[in-house]
């Protein structure tokens, strides 16, 4: 004789998931419903009615938009719609533009070999549509040459101009001067 199965205790923090839309006979305390989808004459119809036009077609009655009046419920096949709505939530994390920021740093008396080394290089972070950081960074007693950082930043800033514009003039920020540059379209 076999001993009835216990439900499986949870583990603590594990959170189950909940599914984002009330489907077939979760959809509760509702009397009528507006009916959508494919294959489907659209239509207010009573809950009753829409669950036996779903059940005919061997589909889901999905609610789309509980907060409408009457409710608004699709008839389809339920995995088909979480699968399109992950497709287009992909193509929409696609279409955004991901910024990237490249940083490039100078101590206040940088020599002018390592300058347009540096310089290279911003332009070709530009060039691939990066933002670029550029930053003085001073060192110990070397905050009293201020100027000399802002100069720096500013030639900086000058040589880039056909290439990115200033978003941010230069700011001096605890031990760091910092310049913002973002590439021209």
């Amino acid at each position: 004789m076999a001993l009835p199965s216990k439900p499986k205790p949870q583990r603590p923090g594990r959170v189950v998931k909940e599914e984002p839309h009330r489907i077939n006979d979760k959809i509760r305390g509702v009397e009528q419903v507006r009916l959508v989808g494919d294959n489907v004459e659209q239509g207010i119809y009573s809950y009753k009615e829409a669950m036996q036009i779903a059940d005919e077609l061997n589909l889901d009655l999905v609610e789309i938009s509980a907060k409408a009046d009457p409710p608004v419920c699709r008839v389809i096949d339920y995995q088909k719609f979480l699968y399109q709505i992950k497709k287009k939530e992909k193509e929409q994390k696609q279409k955004s533009a991901k910024v990237v920021v490249k940083e490039i740093r100078f101590g206040p008396q940088t020599d002018d070999h390592d300058y347009n080394f540096k310089l290279k290089h911003a332009q070709e972070f530009l060039k691939e549509g990066s933002k670029v950081k550029a930053y003085v960074f001073f060192k110990g007693r070397s905050i009293v040459y201020k100027e000399q950082g802002e100069q720096l930043l500013a030639r900086f800033a000058l040589d880039l101009d056909e290439y990115g514009k200033v978003e941010q003039l230069p700011k001096l920020e605890g031990k760091r001067m910092i310049l913002f540059l973002a590439p021209k379209k």
